[in-house]
């Protein structure tokens, strides 16, 4: 969030450049000098983040009036207990607990630091603060930072939640209906083929988090290229579509499209099965090869395009292949028959895991996609693969 690298890899610089883009105050993003003495005032602003859209605070930085930063941006002096003590006060005064990401950043010398506080945005709201058990959310006004949530009206602060859930399948349902639609405009169509996903967005999504006229540069930015394919390359012409854009490509008769969108959705489809001879007979087949690309290139993307929009808290992300059944799937020369009708995983993800653990990641849902094709594939095969596919992602 913010950041263009990973949270737990911030340096004491990185935070000193990031001041001086004087980037202000607002829903995601706090400033403290010092962590306030008034311990529960602190816990207030951390749980407001967590039941709003997530956000950071960052620790050694005053604000001027207009709450930009202020010059000099130095820090504040080594104390090596404070990490425990941010986590002791939302213990004490959060409930239910919010789990953050802390960093101490320290300078060369080691008697100055910044701390960051990462915070999710929760699907576990309300978290109320102290005795009286009170609910905050951020508004990112400099007069109102934090807005309180009389008891009365914690529902609406439930119905916010699900508000957000119906958008979010709204939003998919667009992006996913925006491939058939381009089909008949074509005259073609995926029968007798097996057509994949892969999303990726916010999961509570409540906002356009940038302007349309923006995605084509997003894409431009955002695009991966490896010599096995390319994920929205920029290069191929762009079809706008409401609040997003989708790039579109047709090579030997395979339709591919990738859409992203001004909320942060960002969605791939594509026909993924193919004709092979085996046995000696020609037969449709899903190849773990394949998919594996198309994993490691939808989500180097799609990091790339998060990172840009300064996308915090957790992501929803779903994998589906429709028409499986009697498929052969196989990997390398092992071979199975797909008994599985259609194939559909979620997950919850965060932007930190494809930071800093997109091989385990990918490796997951690797492994678990080829079991539920019927291919019962040791892991360090599965790791070995997607460690040469990434090593092949030109930087």
């Amino acid at each position: 969030m913010f950041f263009d690298k990973p949270f737990r890899e911030l340096t004491y610089e990185d935070v000193v450049q990031f001041c001086k883009k004087r980037i202000p105050e607002g829903k995601q993003l706090d400033y403290k000098y010092l962590l306030p003495k008034n311990y529960e005032k602190f816990a207030k602003v951390i749980a407001s983040f967590a039941n709003a859209l997530g956000g950071l605070i960052i620790i050694g930085v005053q604000d001027d009036k207009n709450d930009q930063p202020a010059p000099p941006f130095v820090g504040i002096p080594y104390h090596e207990k404070l990490r425990n003590t941010i986590e002791d006060i939302i213990q004490v005064y959060i409930d239910p607990v919010v789990f953050v990401d802390i960093n101490i950043c320290i300078n060369k010398t080691g008697d100055r630091m910044f701390v960051l506080i990462q915070i999710p945005q929760s699907n576990l709201t309300p978290h109320l603060v102290g005795k009286l058990k009170r609910a905050y959310i951020r508004t990112g006004q400099s007069s109102r930072p934090e807005a309180i949530v009389h008891p009365s009206q914690l529902p609406w602060l439930l119905d916010h939640r699900r508000k957000s859930e119906r958008l979010r399948h709204i939003l998919y349902d667009k992006a996913e209906s925006h491939f058939e639609n381009y089909l008949k405009t074509r005259t073609a169509t995926t029968e007798g083929e097996v057509v994949g996903s892969l999303s990726l967005m916010p999961f509570y999504p409540t906002e356009q988090l940038t302007n349309y006229k923006k995605l084509p540069g997003l894409i431009k930015q955002a695009a991966t290229h490896a010599p096995y394919g390319t994920m929205a390359d920029p290069e191929l012409p762009l079809q706008p579509v409401q609040d997003g854009v989708a790039v579109i490509s047709n090579k030997r008769g395979i339709y591919k499209m990738t859409e992203i969108n001004t909320y942060g959705l960002i969605m791939n489809k594509q026909i993924v099965s193919s004709q092979e001879m085996v046995n000696g007979h020609t037969s449709s087949t899903l190849r773990i090869e394949n998919l594996a690309q198309n994993l490691v290139l939808f989500f180097t993307t799609a990091r790339k395009f998060l990172e840009k929009l300064n996308v915090g808290g957790m992501l929803y992300f779903r994998l589906k292949m429709n028409n499986t059944r009697a498929r052969r799937a196989l990997f390398g020369k092992r071979q199975a028959t797909v008994l599985e009708d259609y194939l559909r995983m979620d997950r919850t993800l965060t932007l930190s895991d494809l930071q800093t653990d997109l091989p385990a990641t990918l490796e997951n849902l690797l492994h678990e996609t080829a079991w539920s094709l019927g291919l019962q594939i040791p892991p360090e095969e599965i790791g070995a693969l997607l460690k040469k596919l990434l090593s092949e992602v030109k930087k």
